[in-house]
């Protein structure tokens, strides 16, 4: 999470129950408090994490997804049926920040699923990507 106005950087972990809890959001507020960030200052990445396809979830943990994205359950959740779900986190994430007053094109998803071995190429290319976003900040510029 980077402030590009006041040049403050913000990380959080949001596994499921940091998603469910709006850990993104959380971040955001405290940012807010202690930097003065404002949410249309953002750019928020989402790094490399499991992907809907790799990540199976219970009927227990999908009812807490349901009561948190009560209008979103369509795009985060597919029913395989037996209390069976595949989430999609990164979906559920960039409905956070967007509820949180993140500009839409200011929400940048890697797209990398990191089930099972994770390769350092993954955590190079994340710091690359958040590398080129302080720097295109500091020229003003808009990253892409």
């Amino acid at each position: 999470i980077v402030d590009t106005k006041n040049k403050a950087i913000g990380l959080s972990h949001s596994g499921w129950r940091g998603t469910v809890g709006k850990i993104g959001k959380v971040t955001i507020e405290k940012m807010g408090e202690l930097y003065g960030t404002k949410p249309e200052d953002i750019v928020a990445c989402i790094g490399p994490s499991i992907c809907q396809k790799c990540y199976e979830i219970s009927e227990e943990v999908a009812v807490q997804f349901k009561e948190a994205f009560p209008d979103n359950i369509k795009e985060i959740l597919i029913d395989k049926g037996n209390g069976k779900y595949q989430l999609d986190l990164w979906e559920c994430n960039r409905i956070n920040f967007k509820e949180a007053g993140v500009l839409p094109e200011n929400i940048k998803v890697t797209d990398i699923c990191i089930n099972g071995t994770i390769e350092l190429k993954i955590f190079g290319r994340c710091l690359q990507i958040c590398t080129n976003i302080v720097k295109s900040s500091d020229k003003g510029e808009k990253y892409e």
